[in-house]
């Protein structure tokens, strides 16, 4: 999330805050320290709000537990927890990637309502058997409610919300796609969105906010599983940048500059291949200005050629989508495209994928 802080790490995970979860934070302060003052006036002019204060932490604390339910059963499934952020509807434990299955994918969701259920459980019973009274049982009342509210808020079938997450695993298990259900529970969402805030403008403002919260990331997901599913629907070699920036290391300088610098695509760098078509090195296009024009006929590319920092390369019948997130994970634009038997067949760039998508949606009946 943008303007997020890190306060620290919580069991490995790095624990962000987002600066709405101030606001929060002081309304529940406001809210059930003026309640406590009204109900308990032997508490004096102070206490009410600290312990509105504690009960708004505590409050965070079980949003936390929720999302550390989250975040055990992912890790636990192999999946890295990026981090975790409070912000104003709670909070948000950010996955490193999806379940393999729909039955992972479930447990990750169901984790943190059953969290809070516990929580619920927990702090009724201690409600009903020890010996509290006055405001102490009164903020162990409502911290189990609160966690009851939680879990079941969360439930709503619809994403972003986990009971969204535990309908999208359903619908990957019945139709074996994880776009479709992703899709699914991303229209429901929005659906649910749209009926909260149309609620909001005949009662409470925060629907209006909730509602808006469920549409805009509800849509969210719906793009992303689009893009995901057509993705997963097309491989490297449908993205191979054209004309990709390949040259024989066998070239005279004269020849390099001819063919594929003077009056073609100024590519700053071209990958140089060998004898049988395998990946070599790279030649920057400015170091045949260090090459006196009179030698270019005589010296060839393979005598500046320089070692090459690809830390990988895919393969042309990779799924495109793998590719993607192999691009995203390893931080670069391009990556090259070898086949079993190392030859090298092009050149793919997260910049070429952008225009296959924009290439195919345009071409895409109304």
């Amino acid at each position: 999330m943008n303007s997020t802080f890190r306060v620290g790490n919580l069991f490995g995970i790095p624990f962000y805050l987002h600066p709405s979860w101030f606001l929060v934070l002081a309304l529940v302060t406001w809210d059930y320290g003026r309640f406590l003052a009204a109900s308990f006036p032997a508490l004096g002019p102070l206490s009410p709000w600290v312990l509105g204060l504690v009960t708004a932490l505590l409050l965070f604390a079980s949003v936390l537990a929720h999302e550390l339910g989250h975040s055990w059963v992912a890790i636990k499934q192999g999946i890295d927890v990026k981090s975790i952020t409070l912000f104003l509807f709670g909070g948000l434990a950010n996955l490193d990637k999806e379940s393999k299955t729909p039955a992972e994918a479930f447990w990750v969701a169901i984790a943190g309502p059953l969290v809070s259920i516990i929580l619920f459980a927990l702090l009724t019973t201690i409600g009903a058997t020890l010996p509290i009274a006055g405001p102490i049982a009164a903020i162990v009342g409502m911290l189990a409610y609160i966690n009851l509210a939680l879990a079941l808020f969360n439930l709503i079938p619809g994403l972003p919300l986990d009971g969204g997450n535990i309908l999208k695993a359903i619908v990957w298990k019945i139709t074996g796609n994880p776009y479709k259900g992703t899709l699914f529970a991303s229209r429901v969402g929005q659906l649910l969105g749209a009926i909260a805030i149309i609620s909001g403008f005949v009662g409470n403002f925060w629907n209006i906010l909730i509602g808006w919260f469920l549409w805009q990331n509800a849509g969210q997901s719906a793009q992303s599983a689009k893009v995901q599913n057509e993705l997963a629907g097309l491989t490297a070699a449908d993205a191979v940048t054209p004309d990709s920036p390949i040259v024989s290391e066998h070239l005279s300088i004269r020849e390099f500059a001819n063919d594929y610098i003077i009056g073609k695509t100024p590519w700053a760098r071209f990958l140089v291949t060998g004898e049988a078509g395998q990946l070599v090195g790279a030649i920057a296009a400015d170091d045949i200005k260090n090459i006196p024009t009179s030698h270019w006929p005589e010296v060839q590319v393979k005598e500046l050629i320089q070692p090459i920092n690809f830390s990988t390369a895919v393969q042309p019948d990779q799924s495109l989508l793998e590719v993607a997130t192999l691009l995203e994970q390893l931080k670069v634009q391009e990556l090259p495209v070898i086949r079993d038997n190392g030859v090298l067949v092009g050149l793919i760039e997260k910049s070429g994928i952008i225009r296959l998508l924009q290439t195919r949606s345009e071409a895409k009946p109304a």
